[in-house]
């Protein structure tokens, strides 16, 4: 029992390690070839875990080959056209300007009531007010409504908008980010006196503290309450 229990470990951690090491795009948007590959690590990894006959090696060794190969496959997608739209494909109009490209999609073995269900996910109710959509290699539809059918945006209305970039994290669970909070220029003391500035008398009582690029610090509390915001920084001095 004990045995089994350390494999299984073991298999697991090799098994995360192999998705780790081919990077997060993997994880994300699943390739043709990158699917075969996520199947093939998961029967690899449980083909030893299942039977103490098998050497531990054995799974273990092909897990790494494989993942060796998938690196491999991702180099020659990234030196060569060719081989790239060979292993994952090229993206597909299914619907141009509102019109249905009926030959696309049985050329993808893609149905209708698939296709209507991507537009639903994609917001739009209609294929008549999709301007442009497209089959991905990964498999999911890009939905681009026409001109007419998006939301109004301040380009339309001749609206010049400052900068807005990700919100830097300075606190979490109580804990400092480290390293982002020199990013803002700053140093902990100054977080430490923003805070008491906000009505939190420790770090510890900080359930997640952000800096947004317009300079205002958000702070939440554990207590479930509403967090406190006050402006800190000029937005001039944002510089992530």
């Amino acid at each position: 029992m004990i045995a089994i229990l350390v494999r299984s470990i073991l298999l697991v951690c090799f098994a995360i390690l192999a998705m780790r090491l081919m990077g997060k795009r993997q994880i994300g948007q699943l390739q043709p070839f990158e699917l075969v590959i996520a199947i093939m690590i998961a029967d690899l990894a449980s083909t030893p875990m299942a039977s103490l006959d098998i050497p531990l090696w054995h799974g273990v060794v092909p897990l790494f080959i494989t993942v060796a190969l998938h690196q491999l496959f991702t180099l020659l997608s990234l030196k060569s056209q060719r081989l790239r739209a060979f292993f994952s494909g090229r993206p597909t109009v299914v619907i141009r300007d509102g019109q249905i490209d009926y030959r696309a999609l049985e050329k993808l073995c893609f149905n209708l009531n698939d296709l209507l269900e991507e537009l639903r996910t994609g917001g739009v109710l209609t294929p008549t007010e999709v301007g442009t959509a497209i089959m991905e290699t990964s498999g999911k539809i890009s939905v681009f409504p026409k001109s007419q059918h998006r939301a109004l945006t301040p380009a339309d209305m001749q609206i010049e908008t400052g900068y807005e970039g990700i919100p830097l994290t300075l606190v979490m669970d109580g804990r400092l980010q480290k390293e982002n909070l020199p990013l803002c220029g700053q140093d902990e003391v100054w977080l430490r006196m923003q805070l008491n500035r906000l009505g939190f008398k420790s770090m510890r009582d900080v359930l997640l503290c952000y800096l947004d690029t317009d300079g205002r610090m958000t702070a939440h509390p554990y207590s479930g309450s509403s967090p406190s915001r006050a402006k800190v920084m000029e937005q001039n001095e944002v510089k992530w």
